[in-house]
């Protein structure tokens, strides 16, 4: 092949990017337990906004993500429901939202290593996109979305009970609001009262989500999502203290 040619040369470069996607998603399906039908569903539900080059926003995993959020609410609500019949409607509230929330969806993603898989642009996976809590969070949701789509709700189903299921059945102490946390955590080391600032707000008017950076000097910033700005705080708070490697403190039984 002509490498002296640009097209040519552009052209090498596209098909080596693209087998090297193809290979990390096919270990990510190994890793998950599901084999797609439909490529393209994993490849969307893989993709950054910031990769996209003169294509459309819905080629990314946004609208991917919608779906899987509202998907993994329902798959969870059902499994709660059936894991846990002597709770009342509060704590199985309560369960749901500690089940879903952005923190953990990020967690699950870590597990399966679905950062490596994620595909991004050069600025936003130099900048650490791959490891970026809201984003692992957001990939993780549209790959639930993916696989309803790709298999239906019995696959989505089996997907959420091997990636949530240990978590659900796992008993847990409550833990301290993130950031009392982090506030305390900052005083321990001279640090001020942590700042946070409205970054973002997107989303219709009746149902927005909020994107809050936390910052502390001398301290890389934050940031959380949220469908509040409390729980847009909450997260950030929750995401520094993750990488600073600080566990929020359980209460007292």
């Amino acid at each position: 092949m002509g490498l002296a040619v640009g097209g040519a040369v552009v052209e090498v470069v596209h098909d080596r990017a693209m087998t090297r996607g193809l290979k990390g998603a096919g270990k990510l399906e190994e890793r998950i337990g599901y084999r797609f039908a439909d490529r393209d569903l994993l490849a969307s539900a893989l993709t950054h906004i910031s990769a996209l080059s003169g294509k459309s926003r819905g080629d990314s995993y946004q609208r991917l993500e919608f779906l899987g959020d509202h998907v993994l609410g329902l798959v969870v609500s059902e499994m709660l429901f059936r894991e846990f019949p002597r709770a009342d409607e509060g704590e199985l509230s309560r369960r749901l939202a500690d089940m879903v929330r952005k923190e953990t969806c990020a967690e699950v993603a870590r597990a399966i290593d679905l950062g490596a898989a994620i595909k991004l642009g050069c600025s936003e996976s130099n900048s650490g996109g791959r490891k970026r809590p809201a984003i692992l969070a957001d990939v993780c949701e549209s790959l639930v979305g993916a696989v309803f789509l790709d298999g239906g709700y019995l696959a989505a189903r089996e997907l959420v009970e091997r990636l949530w299921g240990e978590r659900m059945r796992k008993p847990q102490k409550p833990v301290r609001d993130p950031k009392t946390v982090l506030q305390e955590w900052a005083q321990a080391r001279g640090l001020p009262t942590p700042s946070y600032r409205e970054v973002e707000r997107t989303g219709p008017h009746h149902d927005p989500e909020f994107r809050v950076e936390v910052s502390l000097p001398k301290i890389a910033p934050a940031e959380g999502l949220g469908r509040s700005k409390r729980a847009a705080e909450q997260a950030a708070a929750a995401a520094m203290l993750t990488r600073e490697g600080v566990q929020p403190a359980k209460q007292d039984a």
